[in-house]
């Protein structure tokens, strides 16, 4: 691969359609597209374009003597340095055919261009200066987002928003470094050039700054994969049921045989405009048998990741053992960061007048949890506070839950379940042209690491360390911050990123 090679591809998606967009980039684009363009049957030369300017006419196969057409066209020219690439490029609207297509391509790579490789154009814009690293990542976030959420966090890391912040951090940084590294070459002399109160002042600066960036990931990579959901509960409860009957498919096996779950299965879905990501789990109960145990202990590691936890309980079983199963639920969830939702699941042919006591029994034993959970992490409790870490209905002075009844083969109670996980759930911030979330791992471990090396930092000045020991850290911060620009970076990075875009970007 070549930086001066001209490249083509083809920039929509795959299939026939009404019309498509063949892109070239590279120092004899307009040449090359000209060779096989024909306008009023005349051939134009470079110098007779006028660049950001779209012309009609026909692309013609000049090899046969006959000089067949191939195909009605639009063409626009694009300048260097104002393109999308940095370099001069042309864009060919033909129509849909696969046919016409790649026959237009075909006629490129004759006249001298080279198919482009995943995100070659992409890398070229940041090659050039047109976008750093992370606006070119956040254009392939901007192809794949399928809600507004997910399209406004890419919109504002392509407009800047995110690379502006790190660069004003980094520059700071690089003012600081620069002096402790002067200190270094006055060491004999004793001499101090980086105020150490100006440096602690930053240092809490960055640390607050990279903090809430990093805080930020949970809620950015919810909204990029979808809000994780954990359908959890013993076997036969109906789990596998109503993640059917929200996904409206037969998405998991439904059968009377316990343990027919052995795997976790994860599909998306869309709730008034915001993903969600349903997992059914393996059934939670006591097993011998290998790989069921491997499904359990996966079904508890996804409790753990989720968002949303909907406990699903059998309300044809006796009072006791429904109060054995929530238990064995609620003691596996983070009551104050997790939502968690219990349902009574059969409810159509259940006891009603089971309903009274599990009610009472389960209120007592949650003011109880949350009781122990504020005691045990310092907090207290407030109306307020119990409010926004519960599931759904009914709630009590302290804004406890109470149990829900449903039946999953009724549609109204599945609607009324799908309303309640998105207005209970309120931890998904306005999204404006001003608000930074970290939906990138590869942000989030670079920042992650920066901060690291940031308390190293103040660390170091806390135990009076040499200023060559605190450059030496800083240093390690202002490569994190800068890989996430591409102010520092190499090529196998550079492929691994570019090499997940599309050819045609």
């Amino acid at each position: 691969m070549s930086r001066h090679d001209t490249i083509c591809a083809i920039a929509t998606a795959s299939g026939a359609g009404a019309i498509a967009v063949i892109r070239i980039s590279g120092e004899d684009s307009f040449g090359t597209a000209l060779l096989i363009f024909r306008k009023n049957g005349k051939k134009l030369e470079p110098n007779d374009i006028e660049p950001y300017k779209a012309y009609y006419g026909q692309i013609i196969d000049t090899v046969p003597e006959k000089k067949p057409m191939i195909d009605d066209v639009i063409m626009t020219f694009y300048k260097s340095p104002h393109s999308y690439t940095g370099e001069d490029s042309v864009e060919i609207s033909c129509h849909g055919s696969e046919f016409v297509k790649q026959k237009i391509l075909e006629l490129l790579c004759i006249r001298g261009c080279r198919l482009a490789e995943p995100g070659e154009f992409s890398k070229r814009a940041f090659i050039n200066g047109k976008l750093d690293l992370a606006q070119a990542e956040a254009v392939a976030d901007l192809i794949s987002s399928q809600n507004e959420a997910e399209h406004r966090i890419a919109i504002n890391q392509l407009k800047g928003g995110f690379s502006n912040e790190l660069r004003d951090l980094r520059s700071k940084l690089v003012d600081l470094t620069s002096l402790l590294e002067l200190e270094l070459d006055f060491s004999e002399e004793d001499v101090e050039f980086a105020d150490r109160t100006k440096l602690y002042e930053l240092l809490d600066t960055a640390l607050k700054h990279i903090g809430k960036l990093t805080d930020s990931f949970r809620m950015g990579n919810a909204i990029k994969h979808g809000i994780p959901v954990a359908i959890v509960g013993e076997t036969n409860t109906g789990k596998s049921t109503l993640l059917n009957a929200i996904l409206g498919e037969e998405r998991a096996i439904v059968s009377d045989i316990e343990g027919t779950t052995r795997d976790t299965i994860e599909e998306t879905f869309n709730i008034e405009g915001t993903m969600y990501r349903f997992i059914d789990t393996a059934g939670i109960r006591e097993t011998s048998e290998t790989i069921e145990k491997i499904g359990i202990e996966r079904t508890f590691k996804k409790i753990s990741e989720a968002d949303i936890v909907i406990g699903l309980l059998d309300g044809t079983k006796s009072v006791k053992d429904i109060i054995k199963a929530w238990k064995d639920i609620v003691n596996r969830v983070n009551v104050l960061k997790q939502e968690l939702i219990i349902m009574v699941n059969k409810s159509d042919i259940m006891d009603a007048t089971k309903m009274f006591t599990l009610n009472d029994d389960y209120l007592d034993y949650m003011k109880s949890t949350y009781e122990k959970n504020i005691e045990k992490h310092g907090g207290y409790m407030t109306d307020e506070y119990c409010y926004s870490i519960t599931g759904m209905d009914l709630y009590d002075i302290h804004g406890l839950l109470t149990f829900s009844y449903m039946s999953a083969k009724n549609p109204e109670d599945i609607e009324n379940l799908k309303s309640s996980i998105r207005h209970r759930y309120t931890d998904i911030p306005q999204i404006d042209g001003n608000t930074t979330l970290v939906s990138n791992l590869r942000h989030f471990e670079a920042l992650t690491h920066a901060k690291e090396s940031l308390e190293q930092v103040k660390n170091g000045m806390d135990n009076k360390l040499s200023a060559d020991l605190l450059a030496e850290d800083l240093r390690q911060a202002l490569y994190f911050i800068g890989s996430i620009t591409g102010e520092v970076t190499n090529g196998e990075v550079l492929n691994n990123i570019f090499g997940r875009f599309c050819i045609g970007k």
